[in-house]
């Protein structure tokens, strides 16, 4: 295993200690387990998403202000 350092708000720490001390394990197995869980359900987009972003989000609105006057047909 590897050694990591993370760092947690103070009252998470004093919950995950006190989960420790009752389930008789380390904050490190809590922090494993934890950890397992998110990566088992977490989904990672897709690649596509995004691919045909233009950067503005009213352009349904700007389209019509843009587009050109008819010509009447001769």
């Amino acid at each position: 295993m590897t050694r990591t350092t993370i760092t947690l708000p103070e009252d998470l720490l004093r919950r995950l200690r006190r989960i420790a001390a009752e389930e008789d394990t380390s904050i490190a197995s809590l922090v494993r387990e934890a950890v397992e869980r998110k990566l088992e359900t977490h989904r990672p987009s897709p690649r596509s998403l995004g691919i045909g972003e233009s950067g503005h989000s009213d352009t349904a609105r700007r389209s019509g202000l843009e587009r050109p006057e008819p010509r009447a047909w001769r």
